[in-house]
Formats: structure tokens, sequence, C-alpha cells
């Protein structure tokens, strides 16, 4: 009862914003497969994982906008991709994304995997300023491990000197744990993201 009144009082409603079947439907995932530059590939791999961004999410952004895949089929119409290696690769994309790039290459003529590359061009920069945050992540790197060495070697000295058993021994044996789980997941997302080093660009 206090409920109704309270809602009564109010005289407002919450309204949710509308959405439509198509829309849901369009974000549906599926898989589509082009034949691409081994940099283009790389240049979607680098910038998904230096920013945690996931592929279908990054592939979505940058294919699923029509406006912007009319002007970039205008200025390749009728051109034919450069004879370089290319590589078959299955991306996990939404519907809406791929419906969009089948009918700006079809209104165009312009070939999809062209439409493909020539969209991730647009990630070039953000890998330029990727690359120079990563040499300055592996400097940072090397001063942690030492910066870490440093308190192994603390918490081995209060052990020595008070006991492994000693409560400050025990508190900062905590702290040194949850340092080292820190500077693993640090290492491996710097390993995990090195493909950035011998990036060519070649798309």
């Amino acid at each position: 009862m206090m409920e109704k009144d309270e809602k009564q009082k109010s005289g407002k409603s919450i309204s949710l914003p509308r959405t439509s079947t198509a829309d849901l439907m369009g974000r549906q995932s599926v898989r589509a497969t082009f034949k691409l530059t081994e940099g283009c590939i790389d240049a979607i791999s680098i910038v998904s994982a230096h920013l945690g961004i996931k592929q279908k999410s990054l592939f979505d952004h940058l294919v699923e906008d029509a406006g912007l895949l009319r002007s970039i089929a205008r200025e390749i119409q009728h051109t034919e991709l450069t004879k370089q290696n290319r590589i078959q690769k299955t991306f996990v994309i939404s519907k809406k994304s791929l419906v969009s790039l089948d009918n700006v290459s079809k209104d165009f003529n312009a070939p999809r995997n062209a439409l493909v590359e020539y969209s991730v061009r647009r990630l070039l920069p953000i890998i330029a300023k990727e690359r120079k945050k990563h040499y300055k992540r592996k400097k940072v790197l090397g001063e942690i491990a030492s910066h870490f060495k440093e308190g192994e070697n603390l918490l081995q000295k209060i052990g020595n000197l008070l006991g492994f058993e000693d409560p400050i021994y025990h508190r900062l044996e905590s702290v040194m744990n949850i340092y080292e789980t820190a500077y693993n997941n640090i290492e491996s997302f710097i390993e995990k993201t090195k493909i950035i080093e011998d990036f060519q660009p070649d798309i």
C-alpha cells in the first residue's frame, strides 16, 4: 500500500528508451571471412590488445558506420588491391556491420576486402602512439622488477631478523604476494602486446 502511495505522490513513472526488433537482431554476432594482409590483421590485434577492446567491438566500430564506408568506397571504386600475400581470416562481427559492409560493397562496386583494409588504416595513428607508450612501459617494467627484488630482499632480511612467524613478516609477506601478482600481470601484458614492435603497416 505504501509503495502505491509513493507512486501516486511522485506522479511519475519510469520510461525506458524504446528499441526495435530490427535493432536487436542487428546486434547478433555472425562470422565473416575476409582476405587481408598480415599487417591489416596485426593492426586489429594490436589495437585490441593494447586498448583492451574486444576484436568484435573494434571491427564493428570500423565498419558499422555506413556513411564513412560510403566515403571510403567512393575513393576505391573499381580499385584492385595490390598483389600482396593475403590471409583468409574469420572475424566475429555484428550482423548490422556485415549488412552495412555488404550493401556498400554492392552499391559502389568496391571490393569488400578493400573496404575493410582501408577502414583499418584509421588505426595507424593509434598504433604509432601505442608503440611509443609500449617502449615506455618496458622501461617502467624494468624499474618495477628492481623495486620488487628490493622488496623480496627486505622481506628475507626481516624474516632472518625477527623470525618467519613474526607478525611484521607476515604483514609484509601479504603485501609482497599482492605485488608479485601485479608484477606478473604487468609483465604478461607487455609480453602479449610486444607484437607492436615488429608491426609493418603494409595496409
